[in-house]
């Protein structure tokens, strides 16, 4: 896989496209807005890592205009994952693979509606990033990549992927069983990130035992979600990260306040909404998930 288009000039879109890039990869950004491009596509996107600093060129398009690809990496929002990948449907020739790493629920199959579902790969990463628009990435540190294939017919594309990914030093790692670890983020960040943004508070300012309480029951009912799914998480795994959070990702602003706070619309629907929707298809109730994302709903722009 030698040449990948990364739909999305976020954050997470300008760190893997300027990483891959620098590892030989022939990279194209696609994103909405003209003017970033035109500005990545004059200056390259400056990227400052565990590597040092540096400058890497990088071709960018509109999404008509995205050329041919081998991997497609999906790093739009969650609630723009559908229109996104349909905008790039021509890539989807029965070659091209396209992957999402994005938080949330439901992106896998937004994906699979374009390319076939064994060209469809799902993952989640904690690689950290953060943008100083328009065109400078910043990782504070290093992260992992976990991805699969969305069925089983997919494997060998998930396996292709991983090399492409460690090409750039994404310390990516194949996992068969990536949709518990798709769960255990979502659950994660149900808890965690709503709590946040209907609070206004960095993650220390949810530690607290009515915090603690409340971050647990949105965990355990998300566990038996997936578990109606035949979806096997790891509490204790997962009890123990919310809790290392919450100890020492003390001034961390969620991705979910920081939209808030910047008065866009938020991905509560992708993550808590997705759950509470699961919940329902299997005859579940999952009140305190529900209601934290009412909450959240309440202080979306446009609602009174």
């Amino acid at each position: 896989m030698e040449r990948v288009v990364v739909v999305g000039a976020g954050a997470m879109g300008c760190l893997f496209a300027g990483r891959l890039a620098r590892a030989g990869k022939m990279v194209t950004l696609v994103d909405i807005d003209a003017d970033r491009l035109e500005t990545i596509a004059k200056r390259g996107v400056e990227l400052h890592d565990e590597c040092g600093n540096c400058v890497m060129a990088v071709g960018t398009a509109l999404a008509a205009g995205a050329p041919n690809a081998d991997l497609l990496l999906l790093f739009t929002k969650a609630m723009h994952s559908r229109a996104a990948i349909q905008s790039v449907a021509h890539l989807a020739d029965g070659h091209c693979c396209a992957l999402t790493l994005q938080n949330g629920l439901g992106n896998a199959e937004a994906i699979s509606e374009v390319f076939t579902p064994d060209r469809t790969l799902v993952g989640v990463t904690d690689w950290p990033a953060d943008l100083s628009p328009p065109n400078a990435v910043a990782a504070h540190g290093t992260g992992h990549v976990w991805l699969g294939s969305f069925t089983a017919g997919g494997q060998s594309s998930a396996v292709e992927a991983v090399k492409c990914l460690n090409a750039a030093a994404m310390q990516a790692q194949h996992d068969p069983l990536v949709l518990a670890a798709i769960w255990e983020k979502a659950a994660f960040n149900a808890a965690l990130n709503a709590l946040a943004t209907i609070l206004e508070r960095p993650v220390g300012g949810l530690d607290s035992p009515e915090g603690r309480r409340v971050a647990t029951a949105v965990i355990d009912e998300t566990i038996a979600v997936a578990n109606a799914q035949g979806i096997r998480m790891d509490r204790d795994r997962l009890l123990a990260k919310t809790d290392f959070a919450l100890t020492n990702h003390r001034a961390h602003k969620p991705s979910m306040l920081q939209d808030r706070q910047a008065g866009r619309t938020t991905e509560i629907e992708a993550i808590n909404g997705q759950i509470i929707a699961a919940a329902k298809r299997a005859g579940l109730a999952a009140p305190v998930t529900e209601t934290l994302a009412e909450l959240v709903r309440m202080g979306e722009p446009g609602r009174i």
